[in-house]
């Protein structure tokens, strides 16, 4: 057990004598994780194709017992507020060191970027129910906010035998323009006025339906290597773990809509699931 923490000592900050950061690492891990278990099991949260999956209940039922949002107004809504928290941080904590200038960029660039391609990058054709929308806006937000605090927590701290930031920078850069590459695929499918949709191709899309997951998971990979401390790496578990059953459920929901649909194409993870 000695040389197990030893060994993280190596690589990691110690924890922040924080209840906050403690108490945020333990939600986001479970309820995450949660959430991908759920989405394995066939309960979706109720946005982009999933919008309409009622878990037993009509479609209708779903339409008189919540409020449905258009995609685009609720996918601002998702990430809208943590943008707005990472551009406040640097006002709020200015004259930080480096490393805690690259997580908080990568953390703000992360909800602009998804700003941006709400805005001008996809196309939307279902809804989003409010209550959804909500719930999820709520977690980015506290995310985002848990993320940089907690970097603020470690100004003063001593950094790991081993740096691992400058990597961490290198596959940041990865995820996000892994990410940003298969949505733009995925926007050039559908003509102005075409609603429907189609299997994609084109980059990853030939081996995994869901490319835009797997690099999502290495943008928050890229920053638990910056941070290196114990927070980011529970969020992108949980993360990892949702987008895991998120991208599982994507593929039997395109197996169920096209007959054809190749059956070497896995899920999230190349030639593996």
């Amino acid at each position: 057990m000695s040389m197990v923490m030893s060994l993280f000592d190596k690589f990691l900050f110690p924890p922040p004598p924080s209840i906050f950061i403690t108490t945020m690492s333990v939600i986001s891990l479970v309820s995450l994780a949660n959430s991908g278990l759920s989405e394995l099991k066939g309960k979706h949260l109720q946005y982009s194709k999933f919008w309409n999956a009622d878990n037993g209940k009509n479609k209708a039922a779903v339409k008189k017992e919540s409020t449905k949002l258009s995609s685009r107004t609720g996918m601002l809504l998702l990430y809208t507020p943590a943008f707005l928290a990472g551009v406040f941080s640097f006002w709020l904590f200015p004259n930080h060191d480096f490393r805690f200038l690259l997580v908080n960029s990568a953390v703000t660039f992360h909800f602009f970027k998804r700003v941006f391609e709400v805005l001008f990058v996809h196309k939307y054709s279902g809804g989003m129910v409010l209550d959804t929308a909500m719930v999820i806006s709520l977690s980015y937000t506290l995310s985002a906010v848990s993320m940089i605090y907690n970097q603020h927590l470690l100004q003063g701290i001593p950094d790991p035998q081993i740096d691992l930031k400058l990597l961490g920078g290198l596959v940041f850069l990865v995820g996000i323009v892994g990410n940003f590459y298969h949505h733009c695929i995925l926007s050039n499918l559908r003509g102005k006025s075409d609603k429907g949709y189609k299997i994609p191709t084109g980059g990853l899309f030939g081996l995994v339906i869901c490319p835009h997951y797997l690099f999502e998971i290495l943008i928050f990979v890229g920053i638990s290597l910056m941070s290196q401390s114990l927070y980011p790496i529970a969020f992108t578990t949980g993360t990892a773990c949702y987008l895991t059953g998120r991208s599982y459920a994507t593929r039997n929901w395109y197996q169920s809509k096209f007959p054809n649909f190749p059956k070497h194409i896995k899920a999230l993870v190349p030639f593996v699931f």
